[in-house]
């Protein structure tokens, strides 16, 4: 199914796998409301994409509102969400900065759970009428929710949080046709390693395998949002095919 006549709303917009996500939905015609915190890479790509540039902090409840709205009624309506927008700050749990925990939580957890809650009445319109009777959200999770490990223990329950979220949505809307859909990346070109304090990225081994660039989830997303009426793809996990884990 093309996207000609969709809006859709996409979230950490301004670089990596949102970026990525925005081009590719376009391509197939949807009108794309792109939403970030650096307001000048939103405009720059927005004016290439022709799409609508929101400057939003979606850990504040009222900007994640905010940027729902806006995208709806200046595009008109809101069929696809990409709750892309996420942090990844690893490091021990042992003395580990709680200021940490807390912006991963904010953003990973409760800023996807914001959109996701400002959006649905739009979804669930979008649901019920042309040009495709179906509306998705689709969270941006990770191979982190899958699996546990030391290192990581905050960033993997946020990621843990997400697919409990997106299964229990799906329960809840799937019959009233909102397809809510997980994709869980595993190592992917981002500048999400950027953000992990210096002392724990120095500890870190270097990867020594092919990794995924952000083409390649944008690619599934494509995919999920893409499928008939009928068809809802429920998760998607994708690793680099070295990894192991």
């Amino acid at each position: 199914m093309r996207l000609d006549g969709t809006v859709a709303l996409i979230t950490g917009a301004s670089s990596g796998i949102g970026e990525a996500t925005a081009r590719a939905l376009a391509a197939e015609g949807a009108k794309v409301a792109l939403a970030a915190r650096r307001k000048d890479r939103l405009d720059a790509l927005a004016g290439e994409l022709d799409g609508l540039a929101i400057e939003a902090d979606i850990t504040s409840r009222e900007q994640a509102i905010n940027a729902v709205e806006t995208a709806a009624g200046e595009l008109g309506r809101l069929d696809i969400v990409i709750n892309n927008a996420g942090v990844m700050l690893l490091g021990p749990i042992v003395d580990a900065p709680v200021e940490e925990w807390e912006r991963m939580i904010s953003l990973n957890v409760q800023g996807l759970m914001y959109v996701a809650h400002a959006a649905i009445p739009h979804l669930l319109r979008a649901a019920e009428s042309e040009p495709r009777r179906v509306a998705d959200l689709v969270n941006i999770s990770s191979v982190a929710g899958r699996r546990v490990g030391a290192g990581g223990g905050i960033y993997q329950a946020t990621k843990h949080a997400v697919g409990v979220f997106s299964e229990a949505l799906r329960q809840e809307v799937t019959e009233r046709h909102v397809r809510s859909s997980l994709i869980e990346p595993g190592a992917t070109k981002s500048e999400l390693v950027t953000h992990v304090r210096e002392e724990v990225r120095g500890n870190l081994t270097p990867s020594s395998i092919e990794i995924l660039e952000a083409e390649d989830i944008a690619d599934a997303v494509v995919y999920v949002v893409t499928r008939p009426r009928h068809m809802a793809i429920n998760e998607v996990l994708i690793r680099p095919t070295e990894q192991v884990r």
